[in-house]
Order: C-alpha cells, then structure tokens, then sequence
C-alpha cells in the first residue's frame, strides 16, 4: 500500500496529517513459510536477508522526498533445525560442557550466533519460531515484544493443560517456577536492528532432552529442562506437532493482534 502526503501551508496541518499517515502504514499482517527441516546457517541467512530487506525499506521509507511511503512486511516462520548448539553475542563458552570429539559423536554442530542469550540446543522434535517483525507496525517495546512471545507459548501449552510461567530475570517459558524442580519447556532470544527482529523462541516438543546434557542451558544451572512429551507422557505425531504450529499461529494473532496472510511468503 502507498500512502500518498499532500502539502499544507499550515505546518499544524502537516504535522497532524502525518501522525494519522503514519498509524495508516502500520500493517500487522504476516506473511507465513513453514521452513520444514533446514540447516541453522541457511535457516539464519534467510532469516537475515528477510529482516534487511525490511531494514532497507525503512530506510528507503525515511529517505523519501516525495511524500510516497509504503507499509513494511512482517514474516513469521516455523523450522525444525538438526542437532545444533548455539551461542549467543553475550553467551559464557564457559557453560558449554563438549568438544570437537563429542560433538561428531553426537552428530552435532556449533554455531556462535548474534542473537541474545547464552547457549542452547536446537534438534528434531522441537518447534522453532522466527517471527521477523518491524516492531513499528506494532509497539517498539523489546521488553514488550519478549513478554508477548512468553505469552504466546503460555496460551498454547496451557491448551495441553500445562501451566506455563514466568521466572524472574530468566527469558523464557517454565513450569512450577519457584520450586525446587522449577524447569523451563520454550527457550527464547532474539535480534533486533531499526526496530526489526529476528530468531525468536524453540519450544520443546518430543525434543530429545539428552541433548541439554552437554550444556548449561542458558547458562542456568539450577534448573532443568522438559519438553511436552516428558510433560505429557505421550510422543507426539507429526499431525499433532502441526496442531501445536496452528494453536501458536492463533495465539500470536491474539497477542499481538495480527493477522496471517493467505498468501504465503
């Protein structure tokens, strides 16, 4: 959508003209793509080139002399990565507990990243979700957007009879927090750049909690790790981690008052 700005020689004019302009260009609307199973690295390079071409258009937008502004998209995307460590830009390699030796045992991977965090493990049976957002189009809050993507993963499990948590100083979604046996089930991070984010959260599934064994999750060391099917006693099958996707989908709408797309990215 264009949007297109007369001139006013009363400059209250232009001003007030512009402050509507610009709640008109906010657009909620995202596009969707189910990545399936991907590589970190080419899932992270198309993640990058999504958020620059919405940083670009930004710009572009800001640069404008014409008076012609168009509305920046937002993306959303699912993925499922192979057994994989990653390191965020402020992560303590200290709480990474493998070597090169027991990383080829495991068939895993190591990736030093420039999202927020410490150290994590993505792998089969977890859902990962990249919304790649211009945080213009809806509140340009980070402590705001990381409250939401909680929120998110709470209504969801909650729909499994899970009651998922808060903690305090610890990004993420947990169970029984403030107890002894306190144990977090999403994992969360994220960049952000002109308003513009990416990575996001992994929620554990029938995620293989072994995995966690060779790290210090997060750098936490007194808490634990659970996935829905350690939770719920039961694996879940393909059809039905698609049914947790689809509960997140609405969720995110709900919380972030969006839409999906029809037309898929």
């Amino acid at each position: 959508m264009l949007i297109y700005y007369s001139a006013f020689e009363d400059e209250k004019n232009i001003r007030s003209l512009i402050k509507i302009h610009s709640k008109m260009i906010q657009n909620k609307t995202l596009k969707f793509q189910d990545l399936g199973l991907m590589d970190y690295l080419p899932a992270f390079d198309y993640q990058e080139s999504l958020m620059k071409s919405i940083i670009d258009l930004k710009l572009k937008n800001r640069d404008r002399t014409d008076g012609i502004y168009e509305e920046t998209p937002n993306y959303f995307l699912f993925v499922e990565h192979p057994h994989v460590y990653t390191l965020g830009k402020s992560g303590d390699e200290q709480n990474i507990l493998f070597n090169e030796e027991k990383l080829k045992e495991i068939n895993a991977t190591f990736v030093k990243t420039n999202r927020g965090g410490d150290i994590t493990y993505h792998g089969f049976g977890q859902i990962v979700g990249y919304p790649i957002l211009d945080l213009d189009n809806f509140k340009s809050d980070i402590h705001l957007y990381m409250r939401n993507l909680e929120e998110v993963i709470i209504r969801t499990i909650a729909e499994y009879g899970l009651k998922g948590e808060r903690s305090e100083g610890e990004t993420g979604v947990w169970l029984d927090v403030g107890k002894p046996y306190a144990r977090k089930i999403c994992a969360m991070g994220v960049k952000t750049s002109k308003w513009v984010t990416m990575h996001g959260f992994a929620l554990n599934v029938n995620t293989d909690l072994k995995y966690f064994e060779y790290i210090i999750p997060c750098g936490i060391r007194d808490k634990a790790v659970t996935s829905l099917e350690r939770e719920l006693e039961k694996t879940f099958t393909q059809q039905e981690m698609e049914e947790v996707k689809r509960k997140i989908k609405t969720h995110f709408e709900e919380v972030f008052d969006a839409n999906f797309s029809e037309n898929n990215i």
